[in-house]
């Protein structure tokens, strides 16, 4: 049995979950603090973010985007990179998507997937420039992404701001019908079409009050082909060796600048591939004009510090902020708490992450002590 739970507390798992349960004890401390009864405010939480069909699908739709930006922070972890500029790298990917998605005549189907593709190569390309002055001239990643982040803002709106390309002072215009992800997009829009939703009973709820869409669908694939990639082709080998040892891997014949640019292209796609799903699949599927950080890049980052870098577990990660983040609305307009106090829980979250070294410290204490009593 001791075995066992010296074994427990060193699985990475362990330490993801000493993190939750260790920001839900203090949130509770702050609530108490703050005068909410906790138990009350968590019940609330739970309920907003899952207690209803359409409160399901909401988090669903909220976890989407964080399941891919996860994802690309992961990807760049593997390969020995921190990007923290997947905001910036999405921002350039919702420009790409909604330019697509307005100009471009094209069928549905084949709509959505190149809208898709042009927002992976445009975010991908950003992303390059990170790995290209890493690469060439040993910029810290971290350093230059911060900058190209605020080049990005900065590029979308002055995008937007452009006659052509908005449809009202600080809007873009929208994508097309045709580039939509939205289940039954086209009914949505007529009378004629609502009335035939509304005959679905239960699920015309769903339908009608929430845009449920097939991101969650291409978000899931996207991990579990980033997870083949990795794991079981020679490109994805490369990536990680860099990663584990760079002068291990020149020494065995690897170009590590190349995979250091390729790295950076490939978690940028990934945060493209984020911005396109999120603008084709959440209305109003435009651009407006940012004069901040919306937050969908970086909010990747607690999520896969949370999965310990892994690529599956950004998966479930993502749907506990996501729920979070929704739930958050339902318990400040039901129980009058105020949603910053989400905010402090996903901060305590990442900085109990930070400690999850303690629970490897406790396993090798009790090792020890079993060790010393046998002698």
């Amino acid at each position: 049995m001791r075995k066992f739970f010296i074994n427990f507390l060193r699985m990475p798992v362990t330490g993801s979950l000493f993190a939750i349960f260790a920001a839900v004890i203090v949130g509770a401390i702050i609530l108490l603090a703050a005068g909410h009864n906790p138990i009350r405010a968590y019940a609330g939480l739970f309920y907003g973010a899952v207690g209803q069909p359409r409160f399901a699908v909401q988090t669903i739709i909220a976890s989407t985007s964080l399941i891919l930006t996860g994802l690309s922070v992961t990807f760049a972890y593997k390969t020995g990179l921190f990007n923290i500029g997947v905001e910036g790298q999405f921002i350039i990917g919702t420009v790409a998507a909604v330019f697509l998605g307005h100009f471009l005549k094209l069928p549905p189907i084949v709509h959505p997937a190149a809208v898709m593709t042009g927002a992976m190569l445009a975010a991908g390309a950003f992303g390059a420039i990170v790995g290209f002055l890493k690469a060439k001239f040993n910029i810290h990643e971290v350093l230059s992404s911060i900058m190209l982040n605020w080049v990005a803002i900065n590029l979308a709106n002055l995008y937007i701001s452009t006659e052509r390309f908005y449809q009202e002072v600080g809007k873009a215009h929208g994508i097309q019908n045709s580039a939509s992800i939205i289940f039954l997009h086209e009914m949505k829009r007529t009378p004629e079409g609502i009335a035939q939703i509304r005959e679905l009973g239960f699920l015309s709820e769903i339908l009608l009050r929430t845009d449920v869409n097939f991101g969650i669908f291409i978000a899931i694939a996207a991990v579990f082909f980033a997870k083949f990639f990795l794991d079981k082709t020679s490109a994805g080998y490369a990536l990680k060796a860099v990663g584990a040892n760079k002068d291990a891997a020149e020494f065995a014949g690897i170009n590590i600048k190349k995979y250091m640019v390729l790295s950076m292209f490939f978690s940028g796609a990934i945060a493209g591939l984020a911005a396109a799903v999120h603008i084709t699949g959440v209305s109003p599927n435009t651009v407006t004009l940012l004069p901040a950080f919306q937050n969908y890049g970086f909010n990747g980052i607690p999520v896969a510090l949370l999965a310990n870098a892994s690529v599956i577990p950004n998966i479930f990660a993502a749907l506990l902020f996501g729920g979070m983040n929704y739930g958050a609305g339902y318990i400040q307009s039901n129980h009058g708490i105020a949603t910053e106090i989400i905010e402090i829980m996903i901060g305590l979250i990442v900085f109990f992450v930070a400690l999850r070294a303690v629970c490897v410290k406790i396993a090798n204490i009790i090792e020890r002590k079993k060790y010393g009593s046998s002698n």
